[in-house]
């Protein structure tokens, strides 16, 4: 039978894949889907032997311009999202991680001039200092001398720079710091955009042995997500800016590997949307647009239009808020979006807004890029069905071969201490019954045994009826908490998916979390004062969204470098990426240069830091 493809004119059914990533299809990892990308054209017949015919169909949904992926094995249907955008999104999050070049002679006829200091031995010879105290060097091949600007030079009061780096992560106001350090706000302000620098390069530095390939047999990774209100720059627009940050922490040692803002300062808005006008992006699908992952102002003003008002959901039992959350997410004209804006909500002034579902993706695959030398993962994350796709798109391979496996985990956050303290009490009580009933198991034995046992209880909820878990060992920051093993493909046994079960938490991201909260005073959770029209002015949130971007830059290094836990270590030291406390002094003056101490990777000496 002769087979007529789908006209040669007529756009694809799905986006080409960008840069290796292709995220359009079944997000189900039990189907045989899974993993296997919808065909961009397909024959007009139906024959499943047909090597032009696929099991997707394409599915309209409720919004035109999303256009989704029906699976004809399980039914599972996906959005159709762009990949562009997301290797536009995971290209922006790994740019930080990126080798800067190194200084070399700078005669471009020298034999040395494309050779870095670093990699130099006996090219090069130190030739005293400068005034500034810059180090000086002398080219052996054709004797010109050049100097490498220490990381200070021409700061105005270098001095000054570990006083406002400490009052930044203990939550001093930014007027206050200015009091403090006697300063004015611009010179704050130019201060906090050194010290971001400084973070991120040091910060980089110990990553990228992540990037290549650094061995580690386990991690267990908890994934989370946070909101920044942003107050509005002028009285004629009421309206405030919310943004998300998505952040992913080890449980085990607590290092946040990322945190991630769906903002990006180096867009110009009004460039853009003169670019997306002129390339017709307004009157394309949305995975087919040239600038997909940003918010354009039309589509903002259309969401406002078409989204209700929605209520709080105040507390009620925890099998019911995951069965709502499942209906809230099938409601909406995209599973995957979660943040749609509301009418009090606007776009930032400066710089522009991302969807929040092309950063969740990006995150997850700036993740993967990053653990490359792992030898397996788990990822605990919160229910949300944005993070869920993103996740088994990025590590479908991973977890096609068993490599990696993913949890929901959802926690009833809103009791008061009493209860928490009751459901603590209770859990104890069980846990002693249960070890007089078995005096001869330990006391590990005694804890599978009772998550086996809900694990023949477990309720099936959501339209895909995912099972969940009933934890039975809560505590005082997770005090009921329901886990979902999302791809149980039945290889574990019993007693090895009990194990994983008991691992499961969202402490270790949200520990983060709260440590923002407390810590950076231009992200504190607000005490709001309210207006008309319910817009809301927040006493100490930024202006700029650039700036939260800084402040969590600062913070990630200094929580994973510089805060030490219980034991006196920091989360660094625990996972293996430093040997001791950082002190403020080595990221403020830490330079990728030789001669500062650049061996195995590190460009301080392990025993500094």
């Amino acid at each position: 039978m002769s087979q007529k493809l789908s006209a040669p004119g007529k756009p694809p059914r799905i986006p080409p894949p960008v840069d290796g990533i292709q995220v359009n299809f079944c997000k189900n990892p039990g189907c045989p889907n899974y993993g296997v990308p919808a065909l961009p054209r397909v024959a007009y017949t139906r024959l499943t032997a047909d090597p032009f015919h696929d099991h997707y169909e394409m599915d309209w949904g409720k919004l035109p311009s999303v256009p989704l992926l029906h699976c004809q094995l399980c039914r599972e249907e996906p959005p159709i999202k762009s990949n562009q955008a997301v290797a536009e999104e995971r290209a922006r999050l790994l740019a930080p991680l990126q080798q800067r070049p190194e200084p070399s002679c700078p005669n471009p006829l020298c034999a040395n001039h494309p050779i870095p200091l670093s990699r130099a031995a006996g090219s090069y010879q130190s030739f005293g200092k400068t005034h500034s105290g810059s180090r000086r060097y002398r080219c052996k091949a054709c004797r010109q001398t050049f100097s490498v600007g220490i990381a200070t030079l021409r700061q105005k009061a270098p001095e000054k720079n570990r006083t406002i780096f400490t009052l930044l992560v203990n939550k001093a106001p930014l007027r206050r710091i200015c009091e403090v350090a006697q300063i004015d706000p611009s010179h704050l302000y130019w201060k906090i955009k050194f010290l971001t620098a400084q973070c991120q390069t040091f910060v980089a530095d110990r990553e990228r042995r992540l990037l290549g390939g650094l061995p580690l047999r386990r991690l267990y990774l908890t994934t989370d997500r946070q909101e920044y209100m942003v107050n509005w720059p002028r009285q004629e627009d009421r309206r405030n800016v919310l943004l998300h940050a998505v952040g992913t922490a080890d449980t085990t040692s607590g290092y946040v590997f990322g945190v991630h803002l769906n903002y990006d300062p180096t867009l110009d808005a009004a460039r853009v949307e003169a670019e997306a006008e002129a390339c017709g992006d307004l009157h394309a699908k949305r995975p087919f647009r040239r600038f997909a992952r940003c918010w354009l102002a039309a589509d903002y003003a259309e969401s406002h239009q078409r989204q209700a008002v929605r209520g709080r959901r105040g507390r009620v039992p925890l099998p019911a808020a995951i069965q709502a959350t499942y209906d809230e997410a099938l409601e909406r004209e995209d599973v995957e979006v979660s943040d749609p804006p509301s009418p009090d909500r606007r776009l930032p002034a400066k710089g522009m807004q991302l969807h929040a579902e092309y950063t969740l993706y990006g995150h997850f695959f700036y993740l993967r890029e990053l653990f490359r030398g792992v030898e397996k993962l788990r990822f605990f994350l919160d229910q949300d069905s944005g993070m869920r796709a993103a996740c088994l798109a990025a590590f479908h391979p991973e977890i096609a071969a068993r490599r990696a496996d993913a949890f929901y985990v959802r926690i009833a956050s809103k009791l008061t201490i009493s209860e928490k303290r009751a459901a603590i009490a209770e859990s104890r009580r069980a846990f002693q019954e249960a070890r007089r009933a078995h005096p001869d198991l330990s006391e590990t034995e005694v804890k599978l045994l009772l998550i086996k046992t809900r694990m023949r209880e477990m309720a099936a909820l959501g339209k895909w009826q995912d099972k969940w878990l009933t934890h039975p060992f809560p505590h005082m920051s997770e005090p009921r908490k329901a886990v979902c093993y999302l791809t149980d493909y039945g290889d574990y046994d019993e007693d090895h998916r009990a194990w994983l079960y008991n691992k499961a938490s969202l402490h270790a991201i949200d520990c983060f979390f709260m440590q923002v909260r407390r810590r950076l005073s231009i992200l504190e959770r607000p005490i709001a004062s309210a207006s008309a029209l319910q817009r809301t002015w927040y006493g100490y949130s930024p202006y700029n969204p650039e700036n939260i971007l800084r402040l969590l830059t600062i913070f990630r290094a200094y929580y994973n470098y510089c805060l030490p836990g219980k034991g006196g270590t920091t989360p660094a030291m625990r996972l293996g990426l430093a040997s001791a406390k950082v002190d403020l002094e080595d990221i403020i003056r830490f330079q990728t240069v030789a001669g500062q101490g650049l061996t195995s990777g590190f460009s301080t000496p392990l025993c500094n830091g």
